[in-house]
């Protein structure tokens, strides 16, 4: 099947600029792209037309970090910060079930989906539940959950049709070093078998900074090597025992995570000796400017890291932080932190934030040659968002008034390769009412028979 995309405000995201088009065209064969212009468009007999009319078109975000099982535990935890927020959010989902797991999962990629997000990098929620932190620890470790719960929350994206990397934690507190890597090796497993189109592979998601293990940091390099995954660690993200989080940098340094491409996420509460070692290492970085904002974490040194040439995507988190899974709030948040901390409207520029939030998400994942910018051989995964509906006025940089002006309510259609996924907010999934009935009779029976919110 052709699809071809004309009068498009075309904003490519390829290269080292926008590479924004005033008159682009785009044509798409079998979900992908094949051929892009400016000016007047190719005669193609027998194809589907999709006439933007003066719409921008750009492709489809690619978030860095993400927690999408979350998304039906919104709203709890709002006055506290990370751990609280955890013991809250997280001390509900504990008592989930697998179906509960994929329903929220579900719903929470939908989301992402309907709302211009076509590619993410989900952490599943760990199979031992999350236990309260104390003087910079986990308090203990509970029971290991089966392995059902992990692989719903895998199939509940794949069902979304959301392209994704999937990454675990292993889980490392029951176990001996074989049983935890052979444990994580089933995961592994599960994502190399689905369609590796929407599951673009399997990842780790880094734990030292909880871990009671001395040996966490070599544990992950061991699982990177013997599975040849990548690894993103939640890493110097709260302002709680801030020293402690600082020591564990060496672990990782020492274990050679960076010199792997170690993601650092988060990646606050640093020092620029920290920053410096972490990129010289060849460590990357995922920025989540809305949640660090809303659990009070603080504003990551952007402008030092970047200095530093450390690569920087950009993540939406998830809906129970980031209340609202809208990446043009995510980068507007991301500018006027950066620049509030400053003082420098040129510490960081719209054109900066949105390639953080697309081809550089998918840079700093290695998901580049198939997302991320709309390029020949790339997934036709694309935003159509009118700037006339509702009409943000004259257009005097179309790229940065993409970036700072237009919305959610701009969004008018988001497609996945060539495939319309979502329209005016509402995705076309078949499963996208029942994901909303699930969750809404779900959650609320988890918290009435465990007696939350406390």
């Amino acid at each position: 099947m052709t699809l071809l995309v004309v009068n498009a405000r075309l904003i490519t995201v390829a290269g080292d600029d926008s590479g924004y088009l005033p008159s682009g065209w785009m044509q798409v064969d079998d979900g992908r792209i094949t051929a892009i212009g400016d000016g007047a468009p190719p005669e193609l007999p027998g194809a589907d037309v999709l006439d933007v009319a003066g719409a921008f078109v750009a492709p489809g975000f690619v978030s860095a970090h993400s927690h999408l099982f979350t998304s039906g535990a919104r709203g709890l935890g709002v006055d506290a910060t990370l751990y609280g927020w955890c013991d809250s959010m997280l001390g509900l989902m504990s008592h989930a079930s697998p179906e509960d797991y994929y329903w929220s999962s579900l719903h929470g990629s939908l989301d992402f989906v309907a709302n211009g997000t076509t590619t993410a990098f989900d952490f599943t929620d760990p199979r031992i539940p999350w236990e309260s932190m104390v003087d910079g620890q986990k308090s203990g470790a509970g029971q290991l959950r089966p392995i059902e719960q992990q692989l719903a929350q895998i199939d509940a994206k794949l069902d979304s049709g959301i392209r994704f990397l999937n990454a675990a934690s292993l889980d490392d507190a029951i176990g001996s070093d074989d049983e935890v890597l052979d444990r994580f090796g089933l995961m592994v497993d599960h994502c190399r078998s689905l369609d590796p189109d929407y599951c673009l592979g399997p990842a780790i998601m880094g734990a030292v900074q909880w871990s009671p293990r001395p040996n966490a940091a070599e544990l992950e390099v061991a699982a990177m090597r013997r599975y040849g995954v990548i690894n993103e660690a939640h890493f110097l993200e709260t302002r709680e025992e801030v020293e402690l989080q600082r020591s564990k940098f060496a672990r990782y340094r020492d274990a050679g995570a960076l010199e792997l491409g170690l993601i650092f996420g988060h990646f606050i509460q640093t020092t620029p000796e920290i920053i410096a070692e972490a990129a010289a290492g060849g460590a990357r970085m995922s920025w989540q400017p809305a949640s660090n904002g809303r659990l009070a974490s603080g504003t990551a040194d952007i402008v030092g890291i970047r200095a530093a040439g450390m690569p920087i995507g950009i993540g939406l988190d998830d809906q129970a932080c980031t209340d609202v899974s809208d990446p043009w709030q995510n980068m507007r948040m991301g500018i006027y932190s950066v620049r509030a901390a400053t003082g420098d409207p040129l510490s960081v520029l719209p054109e900066d934030v949105l390639r953080m939030a697309t081809l550089g998400s998918a840079e700093v994942l290695g998901v580049d040659a198939q997302v991320g910018s709309l390029e020949v051989g790339k997934f036709a995964d694309f935003v159509v968002v009118d700037p006339r509906r509702p009409d943000i006025g004259p257009l005097w940089h179309p790229v940065r008034n993409y970036v700072l002006s237009t919305s959610l309510r701009n969004l008018k259609r988001v497609y996945i390769g060539g495939e319309l996924v979502a329209e005016d907010g509402v995705s076309t999934n078949p499963l996208a009412p029942r994901a909303v009935e699930e969750v809404h009779r779900r959650m609320p029976a988890v918290a009435a028979e465990w007696g939350y919110p406390a």
